[in-house]
């Protein structure tokens, strides 16, 4: 097993002003966004449920009361679909509550992955945990988690999830340097660089939002000055592990990706993430098809 025990929790950021989706996010939270009929943060919290992990602590800030709210009771919600007689409705936000063990801290200063992160130190303690970025939804068909977890347990550190991008989109993403170990599916991460310059990048791997970290973690970012951006870069406490041994809290490995990710990160994006997953729906997609068939795919 790896170095410190069994993971337990996983930590959700969900403190970002959402400024790409503005004017949408100047009162909602961009994790409540709809994708289809349920908000994105809900697919994350069940990626996790999914993976047998149910301590969920989600690092909020000011504005974000609907988050809590969501995975809360709704009494007089709750009370007229019971009266309606509209019971699947009624199930599909009753459960909510029993989804997991929410907790929630707030981060009060924007100042970066990394610092939202450091501030589930308290509530995380001494021991590996997941971090879920909400940006990225993982297709359920494609469950990842339970094998990040399981490269956890055999090499100890920290475990990232990469998937190949093309060469003229890396520049986007914290990139990898890495090389093979016994498991085909796994490398050993030696460097890496967040939004690296154009031409510079050591590989097309990207690193993607879920994570598997090591507690020493807190140790690094806790002392780290800030890079990118000026901002507590996440991928630059990982860089200062890579070369630790795994005894230490150190080492780096990730599960390169071949699933289904929607990224809901950018306006283009979202969109063709949520008719991706309407099309899928039997209650959705053979009406939607007919009618994207009907639209015109000139130039207007």
């Amino acid at each position: 097993m790896g170095q410190f025990g069994k993971v337990t929790k996983a930590v959700i950021p969900a403190a970002g002003l959402g400024t790409r989706f503005l004017p949408a996010t100047k009162a909602t939270p961009k994790e409540m966004l709809p994708v289809v009929d349920k908000p994105a943060i809900q697919y994350v919290v069940e990626e996790a449920v999914a993976a047998n992990i149910h301590d969920i602590l989600l690092i909020t800030s000011r504005n974000k009361g609907s988050l809590e709210d969501h995975f809360d009771r709704g009494p007089e919600l709750e009370q007229r679909l019971a009266d309606r007689g509209e019971t699947q409705k009624l199930a599909t936000v009753s459960d909510l509550v029993d989804l997991a063990n929410f907790h929630y801290v707030r981060q009060h200063e924007p100042k970066g992955l990394g610092h939202a992160v450091l501030t589930a130190r308290s509530h995380v303690g001494d021991a590996p945990f997941i971090v879920m970025l909400g940006d990225d939804l993982i297709d359920e068909a494609t469950p990842v988690l339970g094998e990040m977890l399981n490269v956890q347990e055999e090499f100890g550190g920290s475990v990232l999830l990469l998937m190949e991008v093309p060469d003229d989109s890396i520049h986007l993403y914290g990139c990898a340097a890495v090389e093979p170990t016994h498991n085909p599916h796994v490398v050993r991460v030696t460097g890496l660089i967040e939004k690296p310059e154009p031409g510079t990048a050591p590989s097309n791997y990207a690193v993607i939002g879920r994570y598997v970290l090591s507690p020493e973690i807190f140790n690094v970012l806790q002392g780290q000055e800030p890079g990118r951006g000026g901002e507590i870069q996440l991928t630059d406490a990982l860089a200062t592990l890579v070369d630790r041994p795994a005894e230490h809290g150190g080492g780096v490995h990730a599960v390169i990706f071949k699933g289904k990710r929607y990224d809901t990160g950018d306006k283009l994006s979202y969109i063709k993430s949520v008719l991706e997953l309407a099309l899928q729906r039997d209650d959705l997609g053979p009406a939607l098809k007919s009618w994207l068939r009907t639209l015109p795919l000139e130039d207007s």
